[in-house]
């Protein structure tokens, strides 16, 4: 290691947090999968497009200002 390097070296800090996240995954070696099927379960969905593209051209468009009578602009 060349002098430079040594000298702005610091010393191993491991942080409370990271303390506490490398112990869990010690205790329970299967947290990650278990997080992995949790975030399939909510966000990992396929898309149906037509589905979607159906929900697109049923929008409505809205009025910019909420508290005006007017209709919106079409």
């Amino acid at each position: 290691m060349s002098m430079l390097l040594r000298i702005f070296r610091r010393p191993d800090y491991n942080s409370e947090a990271t303390d506490f996240i490398e112990g869990l995954k010690a205790k329970k070696p299967d947290i990650e999968a278990q997080q992995r099927a949790g975030r399939a379960l909510l966000w990992d969905k396929s898309v149906d497009r037509e589905a979607a593209g159906e929900w697109q051209a049923a929008r409505v468009p809205r009025n910019p200002y909420v508290s005006s009578p007017q209709s919106a602009p079409q």
